[in-house]
């Protein structure tokens, strides 16, 4: 997803730049990347910590969003209120955690084919016999 957020950077920057770019689109745009990909790897620990968990998971789940949704709002007021950003450009820098997050097959893919790389192919476990343990166990 990095990658992606990345190339989505890479690719509104062109666009800032097409349309007379100014130093605080690009302070902006990248700062909302920056923080987008700070989100994702929280995003990623909060759900491995779910996963450890076990019955309490939803509620570190929950707690996780809302954290990143609380400090993004909060950010994004501080922006507004100072003028040191233009928030409309941070909020579309971090929108790429979004964009990259439903071209993921797509990238994942494109790296694969760019790194020669395949996906593993998981083994067929056979249908235990009645009285059986499946197999694997």
């Amino acid at each position: 997803m990095h990658i992606g957020m990345l190339f989505f950077g890479i690719l509104c920057q062109l666009v800032g730049f097409a349309a007379g770019g100014r130093m605080d689109y690009a302070l902006s745009l990248w700062f909302g990347i920056a923080f987008a990909v700070a989100g994702s790897i929280h995003m990623c620990r909060t759900l491995d910590r779910a996963l450890l968990c076990g019955e309490n998971a939803s509620g570190i789940v929950t707690r996780g969003y809302l954290f990143r949704y609380a400090l993004t709002a909060a950010v994004l007021i501080v922006i507004s209120v100072t003028g040191a950003m233009n928030p409309l450009i941070f909020f579309l820098g971090y929108m790429s955690l979004k964009v990259t997050a439903y071209l993921q097959p797509i990238t994942h893919k494109l790296c694969n084919r760019l790194f020669h790389e395949t996906d593993p192919v998981p083994e067929e476990e056979s249908p235990a016999q009645e009285g059986e343990a499946p197999a694997g166990q």
